[in-house]
């Protein structure tokens, strides 16, 4: 979980500059390592998928009401 965090945080701060496969590499995880975090994200609604620069994910926009 504690890579899940640092992930999630890393991709705020990447701003598409590398993909998001790169970028787990960069933090010393394996691509497989990488996919599960992001799987892991994704279902938590925390990224979302969008066709952007390098990188195909970015934090998810929280909704207010």
């Amino acid at each position: 979980m504690e890579n899940k965090e640092r992930y999630h945080s890393a991709l705020v701060e990447n701003d598409s500059q590398l993909n998001e496969i790169d970028l787990g590499e960069k933090m010393g995880l394996s691509e497989e390592e990488t996919t599960r975090i992001i799987a892991q994200l994704l279902s938590e609604y925390k990224i979302e998928y969008v066709e952007n620069r390098a990188c195909n994910y970015r934090s998810a926009k929280k909704l207010t009401r």
